[in-house]
């Protein structure tokens, strides 16, 4: 194996990194499995995957050695090199999450760095797991990727985290239309009421929500990824769609239903966020698409 390939690292605390492992050497990088924070020192750029975010930061946090946790190490290089978080790692990228688990008994342990409003459980729980069509990465210069984009993407959604808004300089790669799960949109309208009542919300847990179930009913809507023709026939995004100045701004209900157009990839500059897992599937276009940025990111310390 050449050593000019990178060396990409995959959180292997919990969750699927194995699956990460293999969907990247399949895109042509070598991997590593991240345990502390010494097997970091070697990577240049690290992946954390799909599975329990509040299981992985108790870990985390908790896990020492030479006087470092493992997330004090990947705040470190999430500051610097290219990282990749796919569902419960897209939430422990977040600034903000809502929906955090109420046995924390200080909230949900976020790395941070992505600058995003994140609903843990958007989409329900184990069995309301599916998979739906969603926006393919993007393409490079190159004829073959802009072919090979055309298509939409098998976006496997379980348990998925939802974004609610980003940052303006969050680059959105991807949104859909979906309901709300029952406990999600209960957590959504406590933050809404909070909103109103000029609160700044980072963190805020189900529980509270939940005791203030005001009877709200919901249909379930799920809508695959519009066409770039559906595309043209809407509105295009204004600013008024972003966050400023830290004010969120919700998205709201569609087609007369509790359905909501929710964010499901993003990208800072090295950072990358999906809800869904590319993992999951035999389509590396995801992957793929890492692993350039991981390259670029190589190739440009080195010069």
């Amino acid at each position: 194996m050449s050593e000019s390939k990178p060396l990409v690292g995959v959180l292997a605390l919990q969750g699927a990194f194995e699956e990460h492992q293999q969907c990247l050497e399949k895109a042509g990088c070598r991997t590593k499995q991240i345990r502390t924070a010494r097997d970091m020192e070697d990577i240049d750029g690290i992946v954390l995957p799909g599975g329990e975010s509040t299981a992985m930061g108790l870990i985390g946090t908790a896990s020492v050695h030479d006087g470092k946790n493992v997330w004090e190490a990947l705040k470190e290089f999430t500051a610097t090199k290219p990282v990749w978080g796919t569902c419960a790692g897209m939430i422990l990228l977040a600034e903000r999450c809502v929906g955090a688990s109420a046995v924390i008994e200080n909230g949900q342990s976020l790395i941070g760095g992505m600058d995003i409003l994140v609903c843990r459980n958007y989409f329900g729980s184990q069995i309301s797991s599916f998979e739906m069509a969603t926006p393919p990465p993007p393409s490079s210069s190159s004829d073959e990727d802009a072919a090979a984009n055309t298509t939409t993407y098998p976006g496997v959604f379980i348990r998925a985290p939802a974004i609610l808004a980003a940052g303006k300089d969050v680059r959105i790669l991807g949104k859909v239309v979906a309901t709300p799960c029952r406990q999600a949109a209960v957590v959504l309208n406590e933050l809404e009421t909070k909103i109103k009542n000029g609160e700044k919300v980072i963190q805020m847990g189900v529980v509270d929500a939940l005791e203030r179930d005001q009877g709200l009913h919901y249909k379930v809507v799920v809508k695959p990824h519009e066409t770039e023709e559906e595309k043209k026939e809407g509105t295009d995004e204004t600013d008024n769609d972003r966050d400023r100045d830290g004010t969120i701004s919700l998205p709201g209900a569609a087609d007369g239903s509790n359905a909501r157009e929710v964010i499901c990839a993003v990208q800072k500059n090295h950072i990358l966020c999906t809800a869904f897992h590319p993992e999951l599937t035999e389509d590396y276009r995801w992957h793929s698409y890492f692993v350039k940025m991981v390259a670029e990111s190589k190739n440009n310390k080195a010069s």
